[in-house]
């Protein structure tokens, strides 16, 4: 199957996309991305996928997206499969600020999700969209667990204003020298 889309064979990975197993559909859409065949429908249909890791691998494949790709991968942000909502979270951040519709419910998973990898991605994902809108749940997670506070210290670099130099200046004191790394490397003390 994934030779079909290193040899042009298009026929082959369409077919792929309603097999039975759920490893040979992501790779259909691998390939069918590759070929640069692949439509906005049948990521569509994918994100609705039975299987986590056809519905992940669409929204990998979604970071080109147009507003009704956001549309979708924000749907996706409430999967209860956790490596789909990565997947979302990363491609949103791809997107970038293109995807500012997404600030409000990426907002939502970094201040609430029980998964603190997950809390990680949707920071990161509102550090590269850079919407002043997703500031605070950012400044909130500079108090979460270690990783998620590297996280949000590192999504701070497109914003400025007296919170942005408190949250780094604190940063810069934190426990974790990863964390006052980061503080350090973007305040350039």
């Amino acid at each position: 199957m994934a030779l079909a889309g290193h040899t042009g064979d298009t026929a082959t990975a369409l077919a792929a996309l309603h097999d039975e197993s759920p490893a040979v559909r992501a790779t259909a859409l691998g390939a069918l991305s590759r070929l640069g065949v692949l439509e906005p429908g049948d990521l569509e249909s994918a994100m609705r996928d039975t299987a986590a890791e056809v519905r992940s691998r669409a929204a990998e494949l979604s970071v080109a997206g147009d507003a009704a790709a956001v549309t979708s991968l924000v749907s996706l942000l409430d999967d209860p499969a956790a490596p789909v909502v990565e997947a979302a979270c990363f491609a949103l951040g791809e997107i970038g600020s293109a995807a500012g519709a997404a600030v409000p419910r990426l907002s939502s998973v970094a201040a609430e999700h029980r998964e603190p990898l997950l809390r990680e991605a949707a920071v990161a994902a509102l550090g590269s969209i850079g919407d002043p809108a997703g500031l605070p749940a950012i400044l909130r997670a500079t108090s979460d667990k270690p990783a998620v506070r590297r996280r949000a210290v590192l999504a701070l670099a497109p914003f400025s204003g007296d919170d942005v130099d408190a949250a780094l200046n604190r940063a810069r004191e934190d426990r974790d020298w990863q964390v006052r790394q980061a503080a350090e490397d973007l305040t350039g003390r």
